[in-house]
């Protein structure tokens, strides 16, 4: 390999995460109990620079293609998916840098350890002030806050008149507001069943004051600073992308334990597992249908990269295809993980084999609003002609 094939392969995030793999794997007992990244695994994916694949570059960050980030995000959540959650979602947050002045960006994310957490929308109100915004309130499902140095609150913005700031759709505008995390409480409310380590937890504000410029709407691929191909798709379409590439992660573990298991298990002494004609049957039509729809959805990110244009981000019907692959990339891995769940039988309900842990993680993952069905019929009521009732 010569110096620049070997440039090549460092670049690639998905080398860099497959490096970090037995590191991954080997803090996972201790993140499960824990629910927290170790300090020492959380420096070596900053310094892998895992934090930094959706920030533009000109603040420092990689700007990868969406089929890169899907890949390292998938690589990561093969060995542990509260990780790989925490990634995609600082990833996700990162977002906003491509939305908020240069400067900014760059203050924010000049620490090479930066990760900005948030939680998402709710009705929480801010009020808009000489130079800024005040808020108070209180937000949950911030995965990552625990190793956040950067936290952000969604407010509808309530103008000095008491009426709500409206967005070019004429439908109150959501703002997210920027500020060190010290200057939230956080509260210790993530004990769940699954993905335990994301540290998923609520916090709150108490008449924190923005700075405007620290402020920013991240709805609208319209308002973006940044027109690199990366920044033509919206935050939501690009958030899907990770949670799909979680999804792909841990159902592809399970399989491939479940093919490892087939070769050494013999049921009542029945014959192994592997010589089974159903058992061959459903381990080849599981690898199909999660093989093609990982394809499915790789296409359609990687051709809606190549044509994306600086002049306007993409439009409608092509925000509504990266929705229906993500959501179908997502269903299709937890059917995968259901069958390998059902077909390893009592081999997977006991902690510390290679199926549990993960069917809970994407049982877990599955109660996330990316992951509800209704986003069939929003695709569906686009492709019959009809209007977006939301961003997609």
């Amino acid at each position: 390999m010569d110096r620049l094939e070997r440039a090549d392969h460092l670049s690639d995030p998905a080398v860099r995460a497959r490096a970090l793999g037995p590191a991954i794997a080997a803090a996972s007992d201790e993140i499960e109990r824990t629910r927290r990244i170790p300090p020492g695994l959380l420096s070596a994916l900053h310094g892998a620079r895992l934090f930094r694949l959706l920030l533009p570059s000109a603040a420092g960050g990689d700007e990868v293609t969406p089929g890169q980030y899907l890949a390292a995000m998938e690589e990561v959540a093969r060995h542990d998916a509260s990780v790989a959650w925490n990634l995609f979602v600082g990833n996700s947050s990162a977002l906003v840098g491509a939305y908020i002045a240069l400067d900014i960006a760059r203050e924010i994310w000049r620490d090479p350890h930066t990760v900005v957490s948030w939680g998402p929308p709710n009705e929480a109100r801010a009020r808009a002030v000489p130079g800024g915004y005040r808020i108070t309130g209180r937000w949950d499902f911030a995965s990552g806050c625990r190793a956040a140095n950067w936290m952000g609150a969604h407010g509808l913005v309530e103008e000095a008149g008491g009426g709500l700031r409206l967005n070019r759709y004429g439908r109150p505008a959501q703002r997210i507001l920027l500020c060190p995390a010290g200057q939230a409480t956080l509260l210790d409310t993530w004990d769940t069943i699954g993905l335990r380590g994301t540290a998923s937890d609520s916090y709150t504000f108490d008449d924190v004051f923005i700075p405007e410029a620290y402020s920013s709407q991240r709805e609208d691929p319209e308002g973006r600073r940044e027109t690199g191909p990366l920044y033509s798709f919206t935050h939501a379409g690009l958030y899907a992308v990770g949670v799909a590439a979680v999804a792909f992660g841990i159902a592809r573990a399970m399989l491939d334990a479940l093919v490892e298991l087939a070769t050494k298990k013999a049921p009542r002494n029945l014959g192994r597992m592997a010589d089974s004609p159903t058992v061959q049957a459903d381990v080849a039509r599981s690898e199909a249908r999660l093989g093609a729809a990982r394809a499915y959805l790789l296409d359609i990110v990687g051709t809606l990269y190549e044509r994306a244009s600086p002049e306007a981000p993409m439009d409608i019907p092509d925000r509504a295809e990266v929705r229906l692959g993500c959501t179908h990339a997502i269903h299709t891995a937890i059917e995968t993980a259901d069958f390998v769940y059902k077909a390893c039988g009592v081999d997977g309900i006991f902690p510390g084999s290679p199926f549990e842990r993960r069917f809970r993680d994407m049982h877990t993952l599955s109660q996330q609003i990316q992951s509800r069905g209704a986003h069939y019929e929003a695709v569906g009521h686009i492709l019959l002609g009809g209007k977006p009732a939301v961003f997609l």
